[in-house]
Formats: structure tokens, C-alpha cells, sequence
């Protein structure tokens, strides 16, 4: 027999008993990392576990974009408060379900006839879908109601023998996020939702110091169309006292009130605040434009819930009708600028019921649970209170946010949008001013979060090698101060740059 049959029959004669006994349980051949793999793994693990964080919870995830490993992983599947790297979730969802060309659209109607002399006998209606970009970047509204007002006039109104009606109910009625914090409600990023939004739902208060210490301190608000009522208990302080203001506005309450100490000689001391309701405030704006056009208007602005029966819309003729940006403009300033009332409105609007019926926050957060479902999430993964961040309710892991990310990369439908519409390292939005000067300026895009004790940075960054990666990361319940938190994080982005895969 040759040494060729030989071995041929051994492999039977092995086969053969192997068929005739359990084949033994095999250990599956583990490929040690590279190099550069495992000098990375060991910088972040070093970063991460810095003495400081010892009492902290940091959740990362980073993998590869191209050949699908995680690279590194800490707490992958923990529970953490995501503050603003909701919007990753809220914003992908949105874009899933209505698609990047998606607009709202907002009609200024008149439900009664216009006579001979140009009197409009009857109400005008401002109809709202949901527009958060409504008026543009704060205080740019007026523009837009000016340009309705010219609109009116040029259909040959030169008066109005009725009231100006705002209709928000495309919406439900409520306007905060669940697990909002009542101190936060005075402030610009609180400020409410509803089926019509203007100027992002915000005024500026400008502050004046008298001359002396102990003059009271002058405020004025623009723009100042009824939105907010000033309780100004604020006094002026020494030249050399610290600027020192507290703003506070109670849940339900038009009354906005200021404390502290504004020193003598400060001048442009301003804050940006948010209305208590949006409805009435763009309807006392566009009741405001149409009277300074020279269009006599005899009622008052008024919010559609107030009155004992909505108007009657079936005859109405159309006045204006505005058409907003497309949803990838709108998202731009949502992660950007990371506002918050695009997140809530895109939820709310994930919610839109039957019609006639108003959208529903929790209508939306059953959306975007199926929309993560249909991507590989389930709902136990994770808990989802608002659209923004803002509320403490919220718990994501890493592994969820780099799930995501990774799937809206792959997906040719979403990921030039999105990645369009995240903040650049060191060039624009909330990471304009970080990681200048490094391998990750103009290279890593990432969604910031921000809240007490919490932060977090999840997107994309391409290595030395070109390889791209997705990562997230995330820290709470940290006690140090939050810039060494975000130094961290900013160090561990930049090395996720410089990384190189060494044979």
C-alpha cells in the first residue's frame, strides 16, 4: 500500500468513527489582535479608567465600519442617561419615516367673506402643522409675519373685522417633555411644543443697569407680542460686582421673573428665554405686522383652545401659504445646534394619528420603537421619555447609539443627510471649538449630550488608515468638573483618528 492510500484510508477509517460517535465540540480558531489594535484597546482602557472616573459609569463602543469589529468596549450594555445624543435616535427615526425632502406646511386662512371696501369680515386663521423652523433662527420671526402681512394686504384687505386665531391642533396639548425639570422651563432649550411654533418658541430679554448701586435694572423684550409678561426684581450693582441673574417662569405662568444684580456700566446683558405659549405668541405677531402695514385689525389674538368652539375651516379661502425647509435642513440645525424643539416637534409629528386627529408624543415613541425594531433593536434595549435629551428619564447604551450609527451609514437612503448634519471637530456647531489643531478637526462628526453629570459624544471619525469607524461614547455620575469628562473624550476621538492597523 503507498503512503497515498495509506493516509486516504486513515481519513475514512477516522471518518467512518467519527460517524459513529459525537464529533467532539470544536473551539473556534480566535485570531489575536494586531499591534495597533491592541495599543488602542490598551490607551482607551487607560483613558477611561482614569482615577478621577472612579466613581463614574463611562458606556463606549467602537467599531469598524468595514469590517464590522468592535474595536473596543466598555459597559457596552448599560444603562446611561444619553442627554442629546437622544437626538441621534429621534433624528434617524424622523428621517426613516418621513424621508430628508419632508416639509410642514402653515396657511393663514380667512373664514369670512371680504366686501367691497377690502374689510375682511370675519376671523384670520393661522393653521399650523408642526414647523419648528417657523420665523427661522432666533429673533428672525418677525421677518416671516411681515411677509405674510404683505401677502394679506396684497389680496386686498385693508382691514379686519375680526380676531387673529391660532390653530395648534395638529398636536396635542401637551407641551412638555415628560420628566422636564420645572427650573429648566424659563430657559431657551425648555421651550415648548406645540402645532405652531415661532421663532423657536423664544424671546430675548435685554437687560439696562441704572447708573448707581441699588437703581432698579430696565429690561425689554423683543420681539414683544404678548408672549411673556416681565416681573423685573433685578437691581444694579457695584462696577466691579459680578453679573449674577436668575430667571424663573412657573409651568402655565406668562410671568417671567428676574433676580439678582447687574453691574452699573454693563450694557447688552441679554438672555434668551421661552415663551408659555407659542400659539398666542405668533398669532399677537402677526396681529402686530398686519397693524403696523396700515391693516386695521378690530380683535384680539387669541389661542384656538380658548375659544367655546373652533372656527369652521371647510370654506375658508387660503391667504398664505408657507412651505418649510426640507427635513435635512431642518436636521442640520437639530444636531448641530443641538436644538431641542426640532427633536420634540420631529417626535410628535412621528406620531401623527388619523386625520383630523392631533399628533401624540407617545404615538411617536411607539414609531420610532418600530422603526428600531426593524432595524434590530428592541424596545427592552433601551427607554426613550422625550426626542431631545432633556429629560432625565432617558436610558441608551453605546451599543445602541454605535447600532444605529451603523446602520444609518449603510443605509444609502439616510447616511448622506445625517452625516451632513452633524457637528465637524473643530469647524462647526457644538464641536466647533473642540479637538482644533488635531488628526480629528474637519474628520470626526459626532452628536454632543450635555446635561448635569452626563456626557456624550457618538458619530463617526476616520482613522490614520482611512478606515472608517463609528463610535460612542458616554459618562454619568461623574463629580469632577465636566470639561476634564469632555477632555476625555475629546483625547479618546482623537486617538480613534490617529489609530493605524499594524500588522
Amino acid at each position: 500500500m503507498t503512503r497515498q492510500v495509506a493516509a486516504i484510508a486513515l481519513i475514512l477509517t477516522l471518518g467512518a468513527g467519527c460517524a459513529q460517535q459525537p464529533r467532539p465540540a470544536t473551539t473556534p480558531k480566535v485570531t489575536p489582535p494586531r499591534r495597533g489594535v491592541k495599543a488602542l484597546r490598551s490607551d482607551l482602557a487607560g483613558a477611561f479608567g482614569a482615577p478621577a472616573f472612579s466613581n463614574a459609569v463611562w458606556g463606549v463602543v467602537v467599531r469598524s465600519l468595514r469590517t464590522g469589529e468592535t474595536l473596543y468596549a466598555r459597559n457596552p450594555r448599560t444603562f446611561l442617561m444619553p442627554a442629546s445624543n437622544m437626538k441621534v435616535i429621534t433624528m434617524a427615526a424622523a428621517a426613516d419615516r418621513l424621508g430628508w425632502d419632508y416639509t410642514f406646511q402653515t396657511r393663514v386662512v380667512a373664514t369670512g367673506a371680504i366686501d367691497g371696501l377690502g374689510v375682511l369680515r370675519g376671523d384670520l386663521v393661522i393653521v399650523g402643522s408642526g414647523d419648528p423652523s417657523l420665523g427661522g433662527r432666533p429673533t428672525g420671526g418677525p421677518a416671516i409675519v411681515d411677509a405674510w402681512a404683505d401677502q394679506i394686504r396684497a389680496a386686498g384687505i385693508t382691514s379686519i373685522d375680526g380676531r387673529i386665531i391660532g390653530d395648534d391642533n395638529a398636536f396635542d396639548d401637551e407641551q412638555l417633555g415628560r420628566g422636564w425639570a420645572w427650573d429648566d422651563l424659563a430657559a431657551d432649550y425648555a421651550a415648548p411644543i406645540g402645532g405652531l411654533e415661532f421663532n423657536e418658541d423664544v424671546v430675548r430679554v435685554v437687560l439696562t443697569p441704572g447708573a448707581a448701586a441699588g437703581d432698579p435694572v430696565t429690561a425689554e423684550i423683543t420681539p414683544d407680542t404678548g408672549g411673556i409678561v416681565l416681573e423685573v426684581m433685578a437691581k444694579t450693582g457695584a462696577k466691579d460686582a459680578t453679573l449674577d441673574l436668575d430667571l424663573s417662569r412657573l409651568p402655565g405662568s406668562r410671568t417671567l421673573r428676574l433676580r439678582g444684580t447687574v453691574p452699573a456700566g454693563r450694557s447688552g446683558v441679554t438672555r434668551t428665554v421661552s415663551v408659555d405659549n407659542p400659539t398666542l405668541f405668533i398669532a399677537g405677531a402677526l396681529r402686530k405686522a398686519l397693524i403696523a402695514k396700515g391693516i386695521a385689525v378690530s380683535g384680539e389674538s387669541v389661542d384656538i383652545d380658548t375659544l367655546p368652539a373652533a372656527p369652521d375651516l371647510s370654506a375658508a379661502k387660503a391667504l398664505v401659504t408657507y412651505t418649510s425647509p426640507t427635513l435635512a435642513e431642518i436636521g442640520k440645525v437639530l444636531l448641530k445646534v443641538s436644538q431641542n424643539l426640532y427633536a420634540e416637534t420631529l417626535l410628535k409629528r412621528l406620531g401623527s394619528q388619523a386625520p383630523g386627529e392631533a399628533a401624540t408624543t407617545g404615538a411617536g415613541l411607539t414609531a420610532v420603537q418600530e422603526v428600531l425594531a426593524r432595524w434590530g433593536i428592541p424596545a427592552d434595549r433601551y427607554l426613550q421619555a422625550d426626542g431631545s435629551g432633556l429629560s432625565r428619564y432617558n436610558y441608551l447604551t453605546a451599543d445602541v447609539l454605535a447600532t444605529v450609527l451603523v446602520h444609518v451609514a449603510g443605509d444609502e437612503r439616510l447616511r448622506g443627510a445625517f452625516a451632513d448634519g452633524l457637528p465637524v471637530a473643530g469647524v462647526d456647531g457644538t464641536l466647533a471649538s473642540r479637538m482644533k489643531g488635531t488628526t480629528a478637526e474637519g474628520n470626526a462628526r459626532a452628536k454632543t449630550g450635555s446635561i448635569a453629570n452626563t456626557r456624550a459624544l457618538s458619530g463617526y471619525v476616520t482613522s490614520a488608515d482611512g478606515e472608517p469607524l463609528v463610535f460612542s461614547m458616554i459618562v454619568n455620575n461623574f463629580n469632577v468638573p465636566s470639561a476634564d469628562a469632555t477632555a476625555i473624550i475629546d483625547r479618546a476621538v482623537v486617538r480613534l483618528a490617529q489609530f493605524r492597523r499594524q500588522p
